[in-house]
Order: structure tokens, then sequence, then C-alpha cells
């Protein structure tokens, strides 16, 4: 792990632009107890598999103080699926109730290091990042009974400011960059 993988990284701010048209920044989607960045996109199987279960969570995190974003990373000219337009119908047919944003430039993506669609960043109310894992045990078929990762995570950092010692990294495709 490099520097920027190591736990406790400041959260980089952004302005992005959401599928609402507004332009969001770090402290737009802040919760008073944590923020939770996921990076996504609209053609992957993976979020595909588990958007309806991200979306839950999200609603679920929001009751206990932690706000969320998800910012689509990929190259839509070589992935037009993952189109700004596309984004927009993709928003309202899973009923996003959180920004869904743009990274145009690949910048947000790059200075999180984010690697895969969907990839998990939950940072504590100082902005400190303590949870870089999965949503669940669940891949691309949902595993009944599964341990909810992310909202236990979640709900820890809320409660303490710091993220479980066991964390299990998140599958997904790989964030499709622009040459």
């Amino acid at each position: 792990m490099n520097a920027t993988h190591a736990m406790g990284w400041k959260a980089r701010d952004f302005a992005l632009t959401g599928t609402d048209d507004k332009i969001y920044s770090l402290a737009d989607v802040r919760g008073p107890k944590g923020t939770l960045v996921v990076f996504i996109c609209n053609h992957c199987p993976y979020v595909k598999a588990s958007v309806n279960r991200i979306v839950a969570e999200a609603n679920a995190l929001r009751a206990i103080g932690i706000g969320t974003i998800a910012i689509m990373p990929n190259d839509t000219d070589a992935y037009p699926e993952d189109s700004f337009d596309n984004m927009k119908a993709f928003a309202a047919q899973h009923g996003l109730t959180f920004p869904y944003a743009i990274d145009p430039t690949q910048e947000i993506a790059r200075a999180y290091v984010a690697q895969c669609t969907p990839d998990f960043f939950g940072f504590n109310a100082q902005d400190e990042l303590e949870y870089r894992g999965r949503l669940d045990a669940s891949r691309m078929t949902p595993v009944p009974n599964a341990r909810r990762d992310l909202f236990e995570a979640m709900k820890q950092i809320a409660e303490t400011g710091h993220g479980p010692m066991e964390q299990f990294a998140s599958m997904g495709c790989s964030i499709k960059w622009k040459r």
C-alpha cells in the first residue's frame, strides 16, 4: 500500500456535476458523522448487481449521519453507456437518493486512487479515510444473510470515528481510464 491508500488520509475536495445538474463539493455531501464516496458506473455488472443494495445502505447510513455521493469515473467516449445522459437515466431507474456525479477529467478518481466500480471510501467526521472495503460478501449474486460490511463499518465510524481493523476489498470492473 502506498501512502494514499493508508487509513487516515484526508478526503479530497471536488466540484462535480450531478445528474440533477447541480455542482457538488465534499461540503455539500458530508454528513455530521462521516461521508461515503462511492465510485460506480452504469454498465458494470457488479454495479448493476448491487445498486439496489447500495441505495438501501446509503438510506440507512443517512439515518445515522453519514452522507453519500456516487461518482462515475469512466471514459465516456470509450464507454458511451456511461454517458451523462445515461447516468441520468440510471439514477432515475434505480431511485438513487444521493448525488450521482460525473468525473469528466478522471482527476477525482485519480486523487482517490479508485480501482474499480463499485469502490467504497468511508470517511469519518474529520474527513479521514477509515473504510476502504466492500459492500458485503455478495459479488454478482446476493448472498443470503450476508454481513453488511459497509453499513457495519460506517456505523462503527459514526460512533467511534474509526473503522474496523479487518476490511475486505471491493470486487468490480476496472475503471476505464482515458488513453
